[in-house]
């Protein structure tokens, strides 16, 4: 009962250095540390290098391995593969060039930092740090995605040319990163693994990626989501432990599994409010538990009692840099000298790969313990200082105002005037119709219509309809109407809105993720809403206090409550839709990551509250 009581004591250290670290942070206002870091130095004070507070024993050890599965499933389902996507129109940057190919100039910066490691890593081994190439080449070139993001949407670079390079170099580094490790793994664990077993892992995985595919917009499912069911909770988890199951079954390790969990679900574009709830779960219990053990296990007074070990840490951070802002040079071909150092210091920080690197090298005896914890205290002084120097390098001017290209496929007297009424600071419209049903009183008018011979989706890809944010298909038929809304969905268009006539219709469409309009449930309920509360008819009809809808997208104010909200203006919170709950305001209203705020005040208010809340990430 003792050692049963002396465990639950551990546990309890642990959950509350967990809870307290993040309020500590806000107090004394560090914002320069991640979270994640800070809880790995909490873990350093009471463990092994502090007051040896915790003890390990199976209920830690067990949580601990839960929470690094989940933050290798989270690494994964991070990865938002429509980065990839090479079809939006070179744009022109503020120095007057032709913006690079995002892509492209991703590959060849990663290409550079992985011929880079590869010689840093020959370096170290000829020197007598180091025994394993493979190993030393991965935690060199490799990325930390969690720091990367947030450092980019706070420094409201995440829609910017250089901004979605960094990203994609971040992206690529991951997943080839936690390929090679599980092939490391295959390679060096004493000749019982078969390399080629992976492959029946990665079937599996395209066998579930159909399969979910083919089942996620089910009807039948939507009534399971919510309440004591949660079967889209249930799936993601099942999913998790049975790849993690496999994984280990063929000789990989398991965070490999979780982390293809993590992809799968990621390329099936879950709605947010699961991704909301999994984050929830992950950063909120499991993945404390496992940083702060990670301080806990470190013991900084072995490291410094080794000479050679303390002469490591430096040229491990200047192996570091190097690797990185090398090969960035390639980009001065676009950007200023600042702006390449900038990229290159953020592409430095490294975290989770690396702490999962260096357990798996210690625990099939590669490294030293030692070594191990040098590799992990290297990571996290990159975690701390990287994103500090970007700040500092990074121009102000490369995070400027983006208009969303929003495009109208048919002139009507619905599309026209909406048309007009959203050209503004947040919005570019253009109108596509074909000249030879343009009727003489529209082209005499003061609308703008982009001329194409016909409603083919070959005509609309010529005149670059596929740059657009938003696309809303409005023709004279239905048929031609949803054909062209699937297609441009399919081609990456991230909205698509469709209108149509036949309520059947819309099953369809919601298959295919795309958004319904339809003129007859719009007028009924226009008449309803006109005979039941003429006053919010009237609100509607108002052009400078009209309702409008904004998404959350800006980390800086999630968890923010209203009454602190800093933004001030003529505009008035009217509604909050969270998921499927629909939540009235008030001052203690918290708000969360992609709510959908109804917001009303004047249209000057409203766009720069549009553009600080939604835009500025």
């Amino acid at each position: 009962m003792e050692g049963h009581g002396a465990s639950l004591t551990s546990l309890m250290i642990v959950i509350i250095i967990a809870f307290i670290t993040p309020i500590v942070l806000h107090r004394l206002k560090i914002n320069f540390i991640p979270v994640v870091v800070a809880e790995i130095i909490m873990g350093l004070i009471i463990g092994k290098s502090g007051f040896n507070l915790v003890q390990e024993d199976m209920w830690l050890e067990t949580l601990s391995t839960l929470g690094f599965i989940f933050l290798m499933f989270l690494s994964g389902l991070e990865i938002d593969f429509t980065a990839f996507s090479s079809k939006k129109k070179k744009e022109v940057l503020p120095n007057g060039k032709m913006e690079p190919n995002t892509f492209l100039a991703a590959t060849i910066v990663f290409l550079g930092i992985f011929i880079a490691s590869v010689g840093l890593s020959y370096i170290f081994v000829l020197a007598g740090f180091i025994d394993n190439v493979f190993l030393m080449t991965l935690i060199i070139s490799t990325i930390s995605l969690g720091v990367v993001v947030p450092t980019l949407k706070e420094g409201k670079l995440m829609k910017s040319a250089i901004g979605q390079i960094i990203l994609l170099v971040a992206v690529i580094a991951d997943l080839v990163t936690m390929i090679l490790l599980a092939v490391f793994v295959s390679l060096n664990d004493g000749g019982e693994g078969n390399t080629w077993l992976l492959l029946v892992l990665f079937a599996a995985g395209v066998v579930l990626y159909f399969v979910g595919k083919r089942f996620k917009n089910r009807n039948f499912l939507d009534g399971m989501s919510t309440g004591t069911v949660q079967i889209g909770t249930r799936a993601v988890f099942a999913l998790i432990i049975f790849l993690v199951a496999l994984s280990e079954s063929v000789g990989a390790e398991n965070i490999l599994g979780a982390f293809l969990a993590g992809v799968l679900v990621s390329l099936l574009a879950p709605n947010q409010e699961l991704v909301h709830k999994l984050d929830s779960f992950g950063y909120g219990f499991l993945i404390p538990i496992f940083f702060v053990m990670v301080g806990v296990d470190l013991d900084l007074w072995a490291l410094f009692g080794d000479v050679k070990l303390l002469l490591f840490i430096p040229l491990l951070l200047i192996a570091l840099l190097l690797s990185k802002l090398l090969p960035v040079i390639f980009l001065k071909r676009w950007y200023n000298t600042s702006t390449v150092m900038a990229s290159g210091f953020l592409l430095t920080s490294t975290l989770s790969l690396v702490i999962a690197a260096a357990t798996i090298g210690e625990r099939m005896g590669v490294i030293t313990p030692e070594m191990s914890g040098i590799l992990i205290l290297v990571a996290v002084i990159t975690s701390i200082f990287t994103p500090i120097v970007f700040k500092k390098l990074m121009p102000k001017e490369a995070a400027k105002e983006k208009q969303l290209k929003l495009a109208f496929v048919g002139a009507n007297q619905l599309t026209m005037p909406v048309s007009k009424e959203l050209e503004s600071d947040l919005y570019e419209t253009t109108v596509y119709h074909t000249f030879q049903e343009k009727e003489n009183q529209i082209t005499d008018s003061v609308f703008e219509i982009e001329e194409i011979e016909n409603f083919s989706l070959e005509c609309l890809q010529k005149s670059g309809i596929l740059e657009s944010d938003i696309a809303v298909i409005s023709t004279g038929h239905e048929t031609k109407n949803i054909e062209l809304a699937i297609a441009l969905k399919q081609e990456g268009i991230e909205r698509v809105i469709c209108r149509i006539e036949s309520p059947s219709m819309e099953d369809k469409l919601k298959e295919h993720e795309i958004e319904a309009f339809s003129s007859i449930l719009s007028t009924k309920m226009l008449l309803r809403a006109l005979i039941e509360t003429p006053s919010v008819i009237n609100i509607l009809e108002n052009q400078e206090t009209a309702l409008y809808e904004i998404e959350l997208r800006n980390r800086k104010f999630e968890g923010m409550i209203l009454r602190r909200f800093p933004f001030t203006g003529d505009v008035i919170f009217v509604r909050i839709f969270r998921g499927n709950d629909s939540i009235v305001p008030h001052g203690d209203t918290e708000l969360l990551l992609k709510d959908r705020l109804i917001v009303t005040g004047s249209r000057k208010y409203v766009e720069e509250l549009k553009w600080e809340l939604e835009l500025g990430e």
